[in-house]
């Protein structure tokens, strides 16, 4: 199940020329506790020509690479390891530097889940498993918004 949301148009920053020259320089945080699966979503990122910033298994791994980084987007898991979930990560991420996020989780189908999550803005959400194309796809289009 994919379930997509873009609550800010980004065509007001982004032209659809620019979005496509963009797209090749697009900043990207991952913020996933399972290894593997990281490593795999960095691969797949890598091959569709996003640059990926760095990897962080928690929330307190996740906020000094964004601070020094500079990410464009955050896809970030909702259960992380550590105190913090991934909506109280996208939650100070949005807070704290103006990141937004993509949802990346087997939970994110829990009403509740969102409902906490709408302060987060998120870009989108998709369920696990998912194909690498749905994750692109919905990047893309955030970036043509």
């Amino acid at each position: 199940m994919t379930w997509l949301a873009i609550p800010e148009n980004k065509s007001a920053r982004i032209g659809p020329e620019a979005a496509k020259s963009q797209e090749h320089r697009l900043r990207i945080l991952i913020v996933e506790n399972e290894f593997l699966i990281a490593l795999e979503l960095e691969n797949r990122l890598l091959d569709a020509g996003f640059n990926v910033v760095g990897i962080a298994a928690t929330a307190e791994e996740a906020i000094s690479p964004a601070a020094s980084e500079s990410p464009d987007l955050a896809i970030t898991d909702i259960r992380l390891a550590g105190r913090k979930d991934g909506v109280d990560t996208t939650i100070e991420l949005l807070a704290t530097l103006g990141l937004r996020s993509i949802f990346s989780s087997a939970h994110a189908g829990d009403a509740d889940t969102q409902n906490r999550a709408k302060p987060a803005r998120p870009i989108g959400w998709l369920q696990k498993p998912y194909p690498a194309s749905a994750l692109i796809g919905l990047i893309r289009t955030y970036l043509a918004g």
